[in-house]
């Protein structure tokens, strides 16, 4: 359960990086290489450093 008090939790990153993997995988097989599958596949891999950030430095 998300708290108020301003923590955020690295399993959020986690779960938004999947997700980004997951969308980059759908749009890549429907449309092909695209500025949108790149910007889905950086956005996926950004999120993955920050849960690596947080959750072991």
């Amino acid at each position: 359960m998300p708290s108020i008090d301003g923590i955020i939790e690295p399993i959020y990153f986690l779960i938004t990086s999947i997700a980004f993997a997951i969308l980059t995988f759908l749009h890549y097989r429907k449309v092909g290489k695209s500025l949108e599958t790149v910007y889905l596949s950086i956005l996926g891999v950004f999120f993955l450093i920050c849960y690596i950030i947080l959750n072991y430095y």
